[in-house]
């Protein structure tokens, strides 16, 4: 959720509004969820150019710091490239993507 508001705008509470993420597995006990990246997010992914994926890994690390959690710029840089590079990869094969979180 924070990547779509930082690379496509817009609030947690529109998405939420328009039921994004759309949860597909999990919500059982153990807290595990399985969730559809929006169309909406990955077509922003899939179009961002290189320098604004720098910035929305950037502006993610300070959204974590606020709480506390500490993403080195590497490692975000790394996360959000290769989640672009995912995205950009299914689209071309008409194939969706997914997260999983524990």
């Amino acid at each position: 959720m924070e990547w779509e508001c930082l690379l496509a705008g817009g609030c947690f509470e529109d998405l939420v509004e328009a039921g994004e993420p759309r949860i597909v597995a999990g919500q059982d006990d153990d807290g595990c969820v399985v969730f559809a990246i929006s169309p909406r997010l990955s077509t922003a992914l899939a179009d961002a150019e290189h320098a604004g994926l720098r910035d929305v890994a950037a502006s993610w690390i300070r959204l974590r710091a606020e709480d506390g959690e500490a993403i080195g710029t590497e490692i975000a840089d790394a996360i959000v490239d290769d989640l672009a590079a995912l995205v950009s990869s299914a689209r071309r094969e008409n194939q969706g993507v997914y997260c999983w979180v524990a």
